[in-house]
């Protein structure tokens, strides 16, 4: 919105010349957000614990998470709202990737939405079914991928870090890797999503990290340097990526442990899908795997879990996610998020390394 109001007028005002410019536009956006979520935040909370929107506990789970019956969820419509707002107030409206990166997120928070009213007003802890889950997710993901692949000039070509003449042409085969790619960030995320602030760290780092990739991967001469793909349009991506970071900074001062709030599947969703579908737009859907890496192992532990127990009757953890693992073994739950958040620090460093390292 400022873009298109204010830079027009650059010619009689030339101070208005930085709004040409992708990175002013990312750190305002980054800012508005974070200020959003602060400012908002406590009021937010208030309103849900006025509605008595309380989170519910599954019966299964460790023993120390049933103290945190009632805490308000569902704080992902804060995340989502400054995510929103910011993204529209400092974007280039003409960029069909920032709209196509917004569509997911709300499509996927709308899917969340409704799997968290189940849980808070029907008193289900399990919400709507995975099946149906898993549909809405795929319709919205194939709806962006088909997208993509007819609408951009960019080859659907699939590129490996640190390996610059690894590449593998998709094809049609892009629509469905695609697909996959946004539903498997979506799901990792939210199964991520299990204690105080342990999603919203490696979200940060993620998104940041992805920001960073849209940037040089939209900037021509930069990609041409770093021998990356270009992508017509991609730095545009930073803007929402900086906001979607900056917003999870913000939600983190009332997530933080003790949690005041939990993003519920609302904002676990709908973050998941946002990256997922940054990650294809900026061909780094492989990268995702490295700087997202605590999302993957999180995911990871969940399926090989469940497929020991089905083969052969032996758990491999003693619970699944891997975070509850953990907590079983007799970490405190803050040592368990502070660490999670050192190694996603650590893999968003390796994944940035990859600039160079081709």
């Amino acid at each position: 919105m400022l873009h298109a109001l204010l830079f027009p007028l650059a010619e009689h005002f030339s101070v208005l010349n930085v709004f040409r410019y992708t990175t002013f536009r990312a750190f305002g956006a980054a800012f508005t957000a974070i200020i959003l979520c602060l400012m908002f935040g406590r009021p937010y909370i208030d309103w849900l614990r006025r509605k008595q929107i309380g989170q519910s506990i599954r019966e299964l789970g460790p023993e120390s998470h049933q103290s945190k019956k009632g805490t308000p969820t569902m704080g992902g419509g804060l995340i989502l709202s400054a995510i929103g707002i910011s993204t529209l107030l400092w974007m280039n409206f003409q960029n069909d990737l920032v709209w196509v990166a917004l569509f997911v997120l709300a499509g996927f928070g709308c899917v969340g939405w409704i799997d968290d009213y189940q849980k808070v007003v029907q008193k289900n802890s399990k919400g709507i079914s995975a099946r149906q889950k898993l549909f809405w997710q795929t319709l919205i993901a194939f709806a962006a991928a088909t997208y993509l692949y007819l609408s951009r000039d960019t080859p659907p070509v699939l590129h490996f870090p640190f390996l610059k003449e690894v590449r593998i042409d998709l094809g049609l085969l892009f629509i469905p890797f695609a697909t996959l790619v946004i539903v498997g960030a979506s799901n990792a995320v939210n199964l991520t999503d299990g204690l105080d602030g342990l999603a919203v760290g490696p979200t940060i780092t993620t998104a940041l990290t992805l920001a960073v990739f849209a940037y040089v991967a939209g900037t021509i001469t930069v990609a041409e340097y770093l021998n990356i793909p270009h992508v017509n349009g991609a730095a545009e991506m930073a803007v929402f990526l900086s906001a979607l970071g900056a917003a999870c900074l913000g939600f983190l001062w009332f997530n933080s442990y003790p949690a005041e709030v939990f993003m519920g599947d609302v904002g676990a969703l709908s973050l998941g899908g946002a990256l997922g579908v940054a990650a294809v737009m900026t061909k780094n859907e492989l990268l995702l795997v490295i700087c997202g890496g605590v999302f993957v192992a999180e995911a990871v532990s969940v399926m090989m879990q469940v497929s020991s127990f089905k083969m052969t009757g032996r758990r491999i953890f003693r619970m699944a996610p891997l975070h509850h693992h953990f907590e079983l073994k007799g970490w405190p739950e803050p040592k368990v998020i502070v660490r999670f958040w050192i190694v996603s620090i650590l893999l968003a460093l390796v994944s940035l390394a990859s600039l160079k390292l081709r």
